[in-house]
């Protein structure tokens, strides 16, 4: 509460009359911080004709564009660190990551409709591999203090699409 203070300049009271408890404070700093990271992470996307390579720059993004706000990235901070206390942002947590899921399974699915991806491919299993090799990255990355798993992740994922694209992109 004391950051939050310092940073507001507001007094307990005044924070407290716009929110509830600490939870809620929690859960509007958590869609803050996911909102922010997925706008940085996804600008310019729409306006890529090929859903291939909108997946490509969307994994490239993720890489190389910090997520905007500190502390790494908010939804695996936020996915650990609520697994017992607040239910609610833990709900928020799981939300976040199913609508990530879903972006990339909308990509995907235009790069079937496309003929850019074989029609075999199981997009569900790719969806949810971008998103564990990515956050995997990123813990191993920020536990390195070095970028390296990130670079490794993006260039398994490119060999990954590499593999179910049908040749005609």
């Amino acid at each position: 509460m004391s950051d939050i203070m310092e940073a507001t300049g507001l007094e307990k009271g005044g924070i407290y009359r716009h929110f509830g408890s600490k939870e809620e404070i929690a859960q509007a700093a958590f869609q803050y911080a996911v909102e922010a990271s997925t706008k940085l992470r996804t600008s310019g996307i729409e306006d890529i004709d090929s859903p291939l390579e909108a997946l490509r720059v969307m994994i490239a993004q993720f890489v190389h564009t910090p997520s905007g706000v500190a502390g790494g990235c908010p939804l695996m901070n936020t996915a650990i660190d609520a697994d017992d206390g607040n239910e609610k942002l833990r709900e928020m947590a799981r939300e976040a990551f199913k609508a990530w899921r879903g972006r990339l399974t909308t990509i995907l699915e235009r790069a079937l409709i496309s003929g850019e991806i074989r029609a075999d491919t199981d997009v569900a299993w790719i969806s949810t591999s971008v998103i564990i090799m990515l956050e995997g990255a990123v813990m191993l990355s920020r536990l390195e203090r070095r970028k390296d798993p990130l670079l490794h992740a993006q260039r398994t994922l490119n060999v990954l699409l590499d593999s179910v694209a049908s040749g005609i992109e």
